[in-house]
């Protein structure tokens, strides 16, 4: 005998915790993993990246429970530092939430990607959070951008397919890191980019960092004209971007983390051996 699948190409998005139930003939499928994604930090920078997995050939029938990872919240006056996203789970494949961004003089939390490190104030060089955390072959993210203190000016998060860019020192009147970019996947049918990283906020003067390509929300820049002048923006829903850093001025908002998705391509597919 052949243990064949025969899952009819059937593609099948998935946003929200639950089950999925497959089709009766399936028996390997296709899967895109995005976790959620840190949010960006009060007064400094973007949130990484949720974590991007894929596996082209998992077995796996039936009714299977998935876990949609939310995104990490925004800092507050009160609490900094933006909140780790929650992992995504299909399966056997877990992607692991991006790291929060970090305020001023701290370094980024690590995660799927990691989220940036705040504008060094105080003097000192900050460093991003390292990506891939717990690490996987291959890798779901990248480490985020850091600050070269000192500086107004913080790093970007993480993204899938790249670091986060750093923001420039001494102090500055330039732009604060860029969200490391995202990773396209073609499961959905179409090309569709995800698990950007959040730009890193600017305080005081200069501008706020782009969102990565892949949903990462843009960093808050109090310089006019600006990407962010008015205030950060939260990573986008089901796409696993990083939160935008915040300048740190009340009440210019601060991004939140992009929640995850799961994306499952039930396969037509024949293996073992006649």
């Amino acid at each position: 005998t052949n243990q064949s699948s025969f899952g009819k190409c059937t593609v099948t998005s998935v946003t929200a915790t639950g089950d999925i139930t497959l089709q009766p003939g399936t028996r390997v499928v296709s899967a895109l993993v995005v976790a959620g994604a840190g949010g960006g930090a009060w007064n400094g920078a973007g949130g990484g990246a949720g974590g991007y997995r894929t596996c082209n050939s998992l077995s796996v029938s039936g009714t299977v429970p998935i876990t949609i990872g939310a995104g990490g919240s925004a800092g507050t006056p009160g609490s900094r530092a933006g909140v780790t996203g929650s992992n995504t789970v299909f399966s056997t494949i877990t992607s692991s939430g991006g790291g929060g961004g970090a305020p001023c003089g701290v370094n980024g939390l690590d995660g799927g990607s990691g989220g940036g490190g705040g504008g060094g104030t105080c003097g000192n060089t900050t460093v991003g959070g390292t990506g891939n955390t717990p690490p996987v072959s291959p890798s779901q993210g990248n480490t985020g951008g850091g600050s070269i203190g000192p500086s107004t000016t913080a790093g970007g998060g993480g993204g899938a397919g790249a670091v986060g860019s750093n923001g420039p020192g001494p102090y500055t009147t330039g732009t604060a890191g860029a969200g490391g970019t995202g990773t396209a996947s073609c499961l959905s049918g179409s090309p569709t980019t995800y698990s950007g990283g959040g730009g890193g906020g600017s305080f005081y003067t200069g501008i706020g960092g782009a969102g990565g390509t892949g949903g990462g929300g843009r960093g808050a820049g109090p310089s006019s004209p600006a990407p962010g002048a008015v205030g950060a923006s939260s990573g986008t829903s089901n796409t696993g971007g990083g939160g935008g850093g915040g300048t740190g001025g009340w009440p210019s908002p601060v991004g939140a983390g992009g929640s995850g998705i799961v994306i499952v391509k039930e396969l037509n597919k024949a293996s073992g051996m006649w």
